[in-house]
């Protein structure tokens, strides 16, 4: 017989709304799920029972009403997001994924918590990260490892993994994510699941760490398109301050209606190889971007082969950004000591970046953008999907990236996981990874889909089709 976590966040929702579902009741089995299965997961730093008993209370007070009034309700309403421990909740514990802030409890909200507490949804808690996002595992001084739930002795990726072990594991039906090089995408591939790194400027990043170089937004992990369109449209908007704009929807348009609708015949780019020099990929994932290539010629789309050049400046020019971002989080007096050595060589080169050389690297990134565009994305002549392998490594076992002894060689290691996903930081464009592929041994691949700058619509479209064709939610861990 279902469960209530079997259900989808849609179909929670409807339930909700028409008096099937109570919040509360959903509030509480997730909170079940998480005492009992999250010990051996990883994917919460702070659970927040009170809170989530409040919100769902007065969730399904609003419900009530709603149905006695005959008043429409947002498709998410009483249903339970985490957010990740990168963003602030006011009166809730924000650690940063750090022993340094371990104590450190958020005064206000971010747009992001703002706008999933209008929607109506419920707070479980808030999900790990590794210390300050910066590297691609789940692996901090605070609590467990997260762990992708198709095998508990491999990492679910980072840095949003605790997000997406919660989803994979039927902790949370969403969940909130943060993307900087690939931080979304890279737990979505090692958990199974679908997630949205958004446009540039789509999601407003305030008011509390506005990132100026517009590598780093928020989007959704899911289990199903429906799911993450349905969460992007809630995390979508501009604030006043907001460094950056993506193009709206055409008025009245959700980016949820997006994935009922056809993406009409498309020229796609199956790009072959890593654009970093020297990265090998393993075959599964070589593998499934060409199982995806034939199913989207299948489809009726037109697919063509491409190598992209390698660019090694362009990798300095992300590294030395990335650097200067691991500085910008003051460190409360004492606590340098408590950093972990990956977050103190970030720093420590960071910190000895001149203006001049910041200026520099960020040019070189939006000379990047620029030669998207007018290559291989032109209007008419150019492509309007890249598809690559998310990942260039299957689920590396956990402790595998981590290297405390020599975070210099961590950090080139991380370039060598994740070779395709800064390329869309680093232009501001949107991309996805689609779970449409298992190895023999169960363990997920993601492929990824990148797009025209503005058009998350295309790419949900797109994989719509795709999961149509190829449904993946039906598949779970054994631990479900």
């Amino acid at each position: 017989m279902a469960q209530l976590h079997d259900l989808t966040a849609l179909e929670q929702g409807a339930a909700v709304r028409a008096g099937e579902v109570s919040p509360v009741e959903l509030t509480e089995h997730y909170l079940e799920r998480i005492g009992r299965l999250d010990a051996g997961v990883g994917a919460f730093v702070t659970v927040t029972p009170e809170t989530a008993r409040k919100q769902a209370a007065d969730a399904e007070s609003a419900a009530s009403a709603a149905r006695r009034e005959g008043r429409a309700l947002p498709p998410l309403h009483g249903v339970p997001v985490p957010v990740k421990d990168l963003s602030q909740v006011a009166g809730v514990r924000c650690t940063m994924g750090s022993a340094a802030y371990a104590d450190n409890v958020a005064t206000m909200d971010d747009h992001v918590v703002t706008r999933l507490r209008a929607a109506g949804t419920v707070l479980l808690g808030k999900t790990s990260t590794p210390e300050f996002g910066l590297s691609s595992h789940t692996e901090n001084a605070l609590v467990p490892p997260a762990r992708t739930p198709w095998d508990l002795g491999r990492s679910a990726g980072g840095s949003s993994g605790g997000a997406a072990a919660a989803v994979a594991a039927g902790l949370a039906p969403l969940a909130h994510g943060s993307d900087g090089g690939g931080s979304i995408r890279i737990p979505a591939s090692a958990c199974g699941l679908f997630g949205i790194k958004p446009s540039r400027g789509r999601v407003s990043p305030g008011p509390l760490l506005h990132d100026v170089t517009g590598l780093v937004t928020h989007g959704p992990l899911a289990r199903t398109v429906a799911d993450a369109a349905a969460l992007l449209d809630v995390l979508a908007g501009q604030m006043p301050g907001d460094p950056y704009a993506a193009p709206a929807l055409p008025p009245g348009e959700t980016f949820a209606e997006h994935a009922r609708r056809a993406p009409g015949r498309l020229r796609v780019a199956h790009i072959t190889e890593a654009p970093i020099p020297g990265v090998e990929v393993h075959p599964e994932c070589r593998r499934a971007a060409r199982e995806t290539a034939d199913l989207l010629r299948e489809l009726g789309h037109d697919v063509e082969e491409l190598t992209l050049p390698g660019d090694e400046s362009l990798g300095r020019a992300f590294v030395t950004v990335w650097e200067v971002l691991s500085t910008v989080l003051p460190v409360p007096p004492g606590g340098e000591k408590l950093l972990l050595p990956l977050t103190r060589h970030l720093r420590e080169r960071g910190a000895r970046t001149t203006g001049t050389e910041f200026a520099a690297a960020l040019q070189r990134m939006r000379g990047t953008a620029q030669l998207v565009d007018d290559v291989l994305q032109a209007p008419g002549t150019g492509y309007d999907v890249l598809l690559s392998p998310t990942l260039a490594r299957l689920p590396l076992p956990v402790g595998g990236l981590r290297n405390d002894d020599d975070p210099e060689q961590e950090f080139a290691d991380v370039a060598g996981f994740t070779p395709f996903c800064p390329l869309y930081n680093a232009t501001g464009r949107p991309a996805v990874s689609v779970p449409l592929h298992w190895t023999p041994e169960g363990l997920p691949v993601g492929i990824m889909l990148g797009g025209r700058y503005g058009d998350e619509a295309g790419l949900i479209s797109l994989s719509a089709q795709l999961e149509a064709a190829r449904p993946w939610a039906g598949r779970r861990p054994a631990l479900w």
